[in-house]
């Protein structure tokens, strides 16, 4: 088959070793970001099975349109930037695994990474370092304060983990099926979404962006943080209200934030509000890119691709799609 890889930023993925399950096809792998609809109609013209590497390009009818001998659109997580009905009309297949069951230490570990950084000031106090001065403030320690985690899964459980071994007190609030798991794994529950954002000294979100979720953290709930709190996003930008966030720590309530996503992606615009913040932390969507969570993902995403070559595709999206490109309307 001939696949094509977009947007791998730093040609990462031939050097794994789950690449390797790609032998015998012809693969060819994009380096930089393209949205533009002409360009990668061109670039795809010949594709059979397209790789992508999260929501880094928008997958969207005027593109799949174009794309007549694209059969096969393997990724991982969740899809919003991927027209599902456009795929199926044309005969598209969709293989995604939504890896529910696999937690994702590469995005906790960043998450407490950002914590740290943003509670004790680390990129502030080296930028201060590195223009000769020493000590620009004061930062905070996170022993016996209160992290709350928004969301209970995958990743939010192994964060309250981590909070647990710094003697943090963990508070949560999710669905009532991730409320049932973390009692079970001995973790507080909130009364309620408002008394968990007032309750809160560090706030963690760690929710799927489906439309449920989308706007879930809204300017009154982070109206609702002490001006001493942090919250830390990096699950997806839009699970906050557009807009409230920056609102918000302008008016101090939250103080602080730590940032991996933003509604736009990749972030290149050196004046984005959130980036000329003292009060912020922020790193380029990073929390799953490590070489190590890379392998856990490809590796499914590549076995995808060759059990639809056998003629067992599995993890597909769109089942009613015609399995053959011949079946095409």
């Amino acid at each position: 088959m001939k696949i094509s890889i977009l947007d791998d930023y730093h040609d990462t993925l031939r050097t794994l070793p789950c690449f390797g399950k790609l032998a015998g096809h012809d693969v060819e792998i994009w380096n930089d970001h393209v949205q533009d609809v002409d360009m990668l109609a061109a670039r795809l013209r010949d594709t059979q099975a397209l790789v992508l590497i999260r929501e880094r390009t928008q997958i969207r009818a005027p593109l799949i349109d174009r794309l007549d001998k694209l059969e096969l659109i393997s990724q991982r997580s969740v899809y919003p930037h991927i027209d599902v009905d456009a795929c199926t009309r044309r005969g598209v297949i969709v293989s995604s695994s939504q890896h529910a069951g696999t937690p994702s230490y590469a995005a906790a570990e960043l998450t407490w990474g950002l914590i740290l950084a943003a509670m004790r000031r680390i990129p502030q106090q080296m930028a201060a370092l590195k223009a000769g001065k020493w000590q620009i403030g004061v930062g905070n320690s996170v022993r016996e304060k209160t992290l709350g985690i928004f969301g209970y899964g995958r990743i939010g459980s192994v964060v309250a983990g981590y909070g647990k071994a710094f003697g943090m007190n963990v508070l949560v609030w999710a669905r009532e099926a991730s409320l049932q798991r973390a009692r079970a794994d001995g973790c507080a529950v909130a009364r309620s979404k408002e008394a968990f954002f007032g309750d809160c000294d560090i706030v963690s979100l760690h929710l799927r962006l489906v439309a449920a979720t989308r706007g879930i953290v809204t300017a009154g709930d982070l109206a609702r943080m002490k001006p001493t709190a942090l919250i830390v996003n990096t699950s997806r930008a839009p699970l906050i209200e557009p807009g409230a966030l920056v609102d918000a720590l302008k008016a101090g309530r939250p103080g602080m934030a730590a940032v991996d996503v933003y509604e736009d992606e990749p972030l290149r615009d050196v004046r984005d509000p959130l980036l000329m913040l003292e009060n912020v932390v922020c790193t380029p969507h990073i929390g799953y890119v490590t070489r190590e969570e890379y392998e856990i993902q490809f590796a499914e995403i590549f076995d995808q691709i060759v059990a639809y070559a056998a003629g067992t595709p599995f993890n597909v999206v769109n089942p009613e799609a015609p399995r053959s490109a011949s079946r095409r309307t």
